[in-house]
């Protein structure tokens, strides 16, 4: 192995040296280990963190700090919020909408409401993977109390037009949720111009470590609690709260937003990428080439398997992805994938690469010379392969 290129970062991201010393100094700080619901001092001094961690993330997303949750994960705060919104208005109605490229936390959610008597309309995507707030506005009936839509997909880095979806939704008095897993950190979210009443994301794609996430519930929202206990989260999680990990995730948001205006140094990186990997023969682009995250770059290549792809690539020292890292381990084509469009085989062969601020250069360089060749060896080895 020659080089080493992490270019899986919408999996999961290295926590920041700055991020594990916020954690270390919780961890080893005499009176941090207390319970930010214990009365004495110690458990005030761990609670006073806790609220710190809370108002410095209300403060990058432009919201109140009563308004954010701290959560175990990005999938937890996705059930929570589509769960507890449909269960929490029952009475108005049991109809619920979102489309067919979410993250599985969001589909198995809906198909878990399912069963329980919910009705869910799944909203196709055009060839780019958008859906736009008219499609939304003509699926909205009487009986719709939610709307949960993805602010961009983790495979092929569409981003949605959240904020007019949040204006239809608001204008129907339904609930407009939104997983922003994907986009908290490559885009500026500013939750009081989005206007969106939940928003989910996760610590360990903005360098934090994992199990940390966060739900925001906008003031006035109905939405029963979805983890009983003792009383934490102001009556609304139970569950000891996670010190530092909350700070953690404070400090590591607080670093992304202040590297927003390095972002175009990744989408130059990114359309290079996209440039040069659009000349092999028989290359797909997934999803739009404008709309995208910064970091995405996402191909299908006929007459290839994708695990055969990632395999080689890792072997040369690439970490990818093919279709969600989620659901690595399954052989079934990308739901994403065949939502836009593609048939099955070209959705086997995807790829992939999603890159950071500290990605290189010479990072793109490799990258640009180790797929050309993989993809040309394995298709030498393709007995459908016919140039």
């Amino acid at each position: 192995m020659s080089r080493f290129v992490y270019a899986d970062n919408a999996a999961t991201t290295p926590v920041l040296p700055e991020v594990a010393d916020v954690m270390r100094e919780c961890f080893l700080q005499d009176g941090m280990y207390g319970n930010p619901s214990s009365l004495y001092k110690k458990g005030q001094e761990a609670n006073k963190a806790l609220n710190d961690a809370r108002a410095k993330i209300a403060g990058v997303l432009n919201c109140k700090p009563t308004e954010i949750f701290f959560t175990s994960c990005g999938s937890e705060s996705d059930n929570w919020a589509i769960k507890g919104a449909a269960r929490a208005n029952v009475k108005k109605g049991k109809h619920l909408i979102t489309t067919k490229i979410e993250h599985h936390a969001v589909l198995y959610t809906m198909e878990a409401l399912e069963k329980e008597g919910f009705e869910v309309t799944y909203l196709d995507v055009d060839s780019d993977g958008l859906v736009s707030a008219e499609q939304v506005r003509e699926a909205i009936r009487p009986d719709t109390t939610l709307v949960a839509i993805m602010y961009a997909n983790n495979e092929i880095g569409t981003i949605e037009p959240i904020k007019e979806i949040a204006a239809v939704c608001r204008e129907k008095k339904v609930i407009c949720f939104t997983d922003a897993v994907q986009a908290v950190g490559n885009v500026k979210i500013d939750l009081a111009d989005l206007g969106v009443d939940m928003l989910s994301f996760s610590g360990h794609k903005i360098h934090a470590p994992k199990g940390i996430g966060a739900l925001y519930i906008k003031t006035g929202t109905r939405v029963h609690n979805f983890l009983d206990g003792g009383g934490q989260e102001r009556g609304r999680r139970g569950g000891t709260e996670n010190v530092a990990f909350a700070l953690a995730l404070a400090k590591a948001l607080e670093i992304a937003d202040g590297r927003l205006d390095e972002l175009d140094a990744v989408k130059a990186k990114r359309d290079r990428l996209i440039t040069e990997l659009k000349k092999i023969p028989r290359s797909i682009l997934n999803g739009s080439e404008e709309k995208r995250l910064p970091g995405n770059v996402n191909f299908s290549f006929e007459c290839i398997e994708g695990e055969s792809l990632l395999l080689l690539l890792d072997s040369m020292g690439i970490c990818a992805s093919t279709g969600s890292a989620c659901s690595s381990r399954s052989l079934e084509p990308s739901h994403v994938l065949l939502a836009i469009g593609l048939p099955v085989e070209h959705a086997h062969g995807s790829l992939r690469l999603s890159i950071t601020h500290e990605t290189t250069d010479e990072d793109i360089d490799y990258i640009l010379e180790c797929v050309p060749k993989v993809v040309s060896r394995l298709r030498a080895m393709s007995p459908l392969w016919n140039e």
